[in-house]
C-alpha cells in the first residue's frame, strides 16, 4: 500500500522555497491558503519532514509544482487506490467513468425531478424544462439614467408591461458550452434552479461533457453542514457521496486537479450573515485550488458582489411567447391528465386566451416560470381567466413575497424580517403609488431608499437616528430585490417593479387603502389615460362598495362632453336620434350603435360594435328594422364617400347594391322609390372605363351630397360633422372612458344592483341621471 505521508526531496525542497520565495508569502499565510489552522506542517515540509500525503499534494498545488518533482520516490503498491494524480489519460478518463457510474443515481435524485407550488406530486425533470435563454450582458452593471431607459429599444414600456427585451440572448446550453466559469444570476423563480439541474442531468446522460463528472451542490445545505463542523471544506462536503462506495478522497482529488469535474453550485443567495461569509470563502478556496474544473454557481441578482476571479457573470433571461407555449404544452400534459392531442388544445386555448388584449398584464407575467405555473394552474380550472385580476396578483404576491422562501426554508435579512407582511405590503403599495402618479416606470434607487427611510420612521418604535434609517433602508431595497423580486436595477441606481402588474395591483391597492372623496376625485381625472387603465380595473375589483368610484367615473365622463362644443352637439343628436328608435334592445347599446356608425368611415371607431353587442348579445344576430336600415345606409354613404374616379368603374356594382335596400324597406314604398332615382342616376356599369371615370369626376360629389341630404331629411342620420383634431381626441377618450366604465362594471362584484343598473342605462348620455 502507499504511504499515509510524503517527505521532500533535497531538490525538492530547493524547488519548493524558490517557488514559495516567488509567491512572496509567509507560511502563516501558505497554511491558510492549503486550510491548515497552523503552520507545522508547512514548517515540516520545508525541512524535508514526513507530511500527511493530502496536504503534501495540497502545498505543491498552491505552489504550482509536480509533486512527482518534490517528493522523495517511494514505493507504490499497483493494487492499492490511485492516491496521488496521475497524468495517464486511460487512466483518470476510467477513474472518472467509474465515479460517474456510481454518482449516476445520486444526480438523477438530486436532479431528475421537480416539486413546483401547489402541485402536490414531483415531476420529472424533462417532462416540463423548456431550455432558458441567457443575456449575457448584466442589467444592473449600466451606468445609465431614466431617460436612457425610456428611450432604449431593449425594454418594452407599453400597455401590457415593462420587460427587458436582451439584444444578445443565448441558450442556456450555448452559454454553458461558452463558459467554463459562469456565475448566472435572476431574480426569484427564474428557473436558475432548474437550469442547474438541467445541465447536471445532461451531463450525467451523456449529452454533455461525457467526460466529467457531475456534482450538484445545493449551497444552503451544505452552509448549515459548516455551521455543523467549521472545518468541512467543500472538497470534503462532495467526497460524502463517494465513501460508501469505497472511494477515497485522494481519488476525487485525482479527478478535480485534472479538472474533469462539472461543478454545480445552486442558490449563493440562500446563506446569509456570517454563515455567507464563511461560505464563500470556503468556495474560493475550492476554486482557486481546482481552477481546471468547470464551474457553474446561481444566485439572485445583485446578491452578492462576489468578483470571483475569471467567472462571467450572465443573466437569465425572461421567457418568450414559444418559451410560455412550450412550457404550457408540456404543463397541461403532466397535470391536467390529458392526452397529447388534449394538452396540444388546451395549451393553445390556453395561448390564445393568454393573448388577447385584455389579458396583457397576466401574459407578461408569464414571462416568470414561476408565475407561469400560477397562471396555468388558475386556467386550468374553468380554462379560462378572471375577468378581475386582483385576486391572481394577489396570489403571485403571496408566492413571491412568503411562499417561494417559505418552501426553501430559507430566512433572510433580520431588519427586513422585522417588518410584518403588512408593512412589506403597504411599503410597496406606497412605493408603487409614488412613482406611477408622476407617470413613470423607473424611480432611482435614492428616491426608493428616502419613502422606505420615511415609511419605517413612522413604525412604532421605529428608529430615529438618520444615519441609522439610511443604513435600513438600503438594506430594506435590497431585501425587497433579492428576497422577492418585485423590485429590479435596471441601470446602476435605478429601479422599477419586475412586472407593471405588480406596480398597478399596489398603486391600486394604495388608493384603495386611503379611499376617501378627495383622493376618489383625483383618481378619476386620469380616466382619459390609457395607462391607468388596469388601475381602475383593479380599485373596483378592491373597493367594497365601488358605488361611489364607479359614480365619480360616469360623472366625468360626462363632463367630457364640455371640453368640445362639437362633441356636445353630436351627443345631443345621439340621445334624440336613438330614442326614436322602436327596438327590444338595450338603450344604451342603441346609442353605442349609432354613436360609431355616425362617425366618417375613415375614423378607427367607424361601425366598431363591440360596445355595442356587449351591452346587448342581441345586436350579434339580425338586426331590428331601423338599426339594419340605418345601418345599411350608413355603407352606401361610406362607398360613396371613399369612390374615386379611378375605380369607379370597379366599384359601380357594388354602389349599386348598396342602394338595393327593398328588402328593409318593405312596408315604406316612398324610401324605395328616393332610393330608386339615386340608383337610376347612376351610368350603365358596361360603359367604358374612361367615359365612368368622367362621370364620377364630374358628378360624383354632388351624387353623394344628394344621397346624404336624403339620409339626414328622412333617417336623421349621415351628418357631416365636420370634427377638427381637438374634437377627435375628445370622442375617442370619451369612448375610451365608457369602455372602461363598462369593463369595471363587469367585472365589480361589489357594486350594488341599483347603481349598476343606473349607470348602464345612461352610459353614452349627456345629462343628469
Amino acid at each position: 500500500m502507499a504511504k499515509r505521508s510524503l517527505q521532500a526531496s533535497d531538490e525538492g525542497i530547493r524547488k519548493a522555497k524558490r517557488a514559495f520565495k516567488r509567491k512572496g508569502w509567509t507560511q502563516e499565510y501558505l497554511a491558510a491558503e492549503v486550510g491548515l489552522e497552523t503552520r507545522q506542517p508547512i514548517w515540516k515540509f520545508f525541512t524535508g519532514k514526513p507530511v500527511d500525503r493530502h496536504v503534501f499534494h495540497d502545498i505543491c498545488f498552491v505552489l504550482d509544482l509536480e509533486t512527482s518533482e518534490i517528493a522523495q520516490n517511494t514505493p507504490v503498491d499497483e493494487a492499492a487506490p490511485l492516491d496521488t494524480p496521475d497524468n495517464s489519460t486511460l487512466d483518470i478518463d476510467v477513474l472518472v467513468q467509474k465515479l460517474r457510474s456510481v454518482h449516476h443515481e445520486r444526480i438523477q435524485a438530486q436532479c431528475g425531478i421537480l416539486h413546483l407550488l401547489d402541485i402536490a406530486k414531483p415531476i420529472n425533470l424533462n417532462d416540463l424544462y423548456i431550455d432558458v435563454n441567457i443575456c449575457e450582458e448584466i442589467s444592473s452593471r449600466r451606468w445609465l439614467k431614466i431617460a436612457d431607459l425610456q428611450n432604449l429599444d431593449s425594454y418594452e414600456v407599453n400597455g401590457s408591461g415593462l420587460s427587458r427585451v436582451c439584444q444578445e440572448r443565448v441558450s442556456g446550453l450555448d452559454a454553458v458550452k461558452k463558459h467554463s466559469k459562469m456565475l448566472v444570476l435572476g431574480k426569484p423563480g427564474s428557473g436558475k434552479t432548474t437550469f442547474l439541474q438541467s445541465i447536471a442531468i445532461s451531463c450525467d446522460r451523456g449529452f454533455f461533457q461525457p467526460d466529467y463528472l457531475p456534482v450538484f451542490i445545493n449551497l444552503k445545505n451544505f452552509a448549515e453542514e459548516i455551521r455543523e463542523s467549521s472545518k468541512i471544506s467543500l472538497l470534503n462536503y462532495i467526497h460524502e457521496d463517494f465513501i460508501n462506495f469505497g472511494f477515497s478522497e485522494t481519488e476525487l482529488t485525482t479527478v478535480l486537479y485534472h479538472g474533469k469535474a462539472l461543478i454545480l453550485l445552486d442558490g449563493l443567495d440562500e446563506v446569509i450573515g456570517e454563515d455567507a461569509e464563511i461560505l464563500i470563502n470556503k468556495i474560493r478556496s475550492f476554486i482557486n485550488k481546482f481552477y481546471k474544473n468547470q464551474i457553474i454557481i446561481t444566485c439572485r441578482l445583485t446578491s452578492q458582489y462576489l468578483n470571483l476571479y475569471g467567472f462571467t457573470e450572465v443573466e437569465i433571461a425572461d421567457f418568450n411567447k414559444k418559451q410560455i407555449a412550450a412550457f404550457a404544452h408540456r404543463w397541461f400534459l403532466a397535470f391536467a391528465k390529458n392526452s397529447p392531442l388534449q394538452a396540444h388544445i388546451l395549451a393553445h386555448k390556453f395561448m390564445r386566451k393568454l393573448e388577447l388584449a385584455e389579458n396583457a398584464q397576466l401574459l407578461e407575467l408569464a414571462t416568470t416560470p414561476i408565475l407561469l405555473n400560477l397562471t396555468c394552474l388558475v386556467f386550468k380550472s374553468v380554462e379560462d381567466f378572471p375577468a378581475n385580476h386582483s385576486e391572481l396578483y394577489k396570489q403571485a404576491l403571496d408566492v413571491l413575497l412568503v411562499r417561494w422562501d417559505e418552501a426553501r426554508g430559507i430566512k433572510r435579512d433580520q431588519i427586513y424580517r422585522d417588518l410584518s407582511l403588512l408593512d412589506k405590503i403597504k411599503l410597496l403599495s406606497h412605493i408603487a403609488a409614488i412613482s406611477f402618479k408622476q407617470g413613470t416606470y423607473f424611480i432611482t434607487a435614492t428616491k426608493i431608499q428616502q419613502i422606505i427611510a420615511d415609511y419605517l420612521s413612522s413604525l412604532p418604535n421605529s428608529i430615529t437616528d438618520t444615519d441609522a434609517l439610511e443604513i435600513a433602508s438600503i438594506a430594506v431595497l435590497r431585501a425587497i430585490e433579492i428576497q422577492h423580486g418585485l423590485l429590479i436595477e435596471r441601470a446602476r441606481g435605478i429601479y422599477s417593479f419586475s412586472h407593471l402588474s405588480f406596480q398597478e395591483y399596489f398603486t391600486a391597492r394604495e388608493i384603495v387603502a386611503n379611499a376617501n372623496s378627495e383622493i376618489l376625485q383625483e383618481f378619476v381625472n386620469h380616466l382619459h389615460e390609457q395607462r391607468w387603465r388596469e388601475v381602475f380595473l383593479l380599485s373596483v375589483g378592491m373597493l367594497n362598495p365601488a358605488d361611489d368610484l364607479l359614480q365619480l367615473m360616469k360623472e366625468k365622463i360626462d363632463s367630457l362632453a364640455s371640453h368640445s362644443h362639437q362633441l356636445y352637439e353630436f351627443l345631443k343628436w345621439l340621445k334624440e336620434k336613438s330614442s326614436q328608435v322602436i327596438a327590444a334592445y338595450h338603450c344604451a347599446s342603441v346609442r353605442a350603435f349609432y354613436l360609431t356608425i355616425a362617425l366618417p368611415p375613415e375614423h378607427p371607431l367607424a361601425c366598431n360594435q363591440d360596445l355595442a353587442i356587449s351591452l346587448d348579445h342581441q345586436l350579434a344576430g339580425n338586426l331590428a328594422g331601423d338599426l339594419a336600415i340605418d345601418l345599411a345606409l350608413t355603407h352606401a354613404l361610406a362607398v360613396s364617400l371613399t369612390m374615386t374616379a379611378d375605380i369607379f368603374f370597379q366599384r359601380l356594382v357594388v354602389l349599386r347594391l348598396s342602394l338595393d335596400l327593398k328588402y328593409l324597406l318593405t312596408n315604406q314604398p316612398s324610401w324605395q322609390l328616393s332610393l330608386q332615382d339615386l340608383a337610376n342616376q347612376l351610368p350603365h356599369p358596361h360603359q367604358d372605363r374612361d367615359t365612368l371615370k368622367i362621370w364620377w369626376q364630374t358628378h360624383g360629389k354632388a351624387w353623394t351630397e344628394e344621397l346624404r341630404s336624403l339620409m339626414i331629411n328622412t333617417r336623421q342620420i349621415g351628418y357631416n360633422w365636420q370634427f377638427n383634431e381637438q374634437d377627435w381626441h375628445c370622442i375617442q377618450q370619451y369612448w375610451d372612458a365608457n369602455k372602461l366604465l363598462l369593463e369595471c362594471l363587469n367585472s365589480a362584484t361589489n357594486v350594488s344592483s341599483n347603481v349598476k343598473r343606473t349607470i348602464e342605462e345612461n352610459l353614452f348620455l349627456i345629462g343628469e341621471y
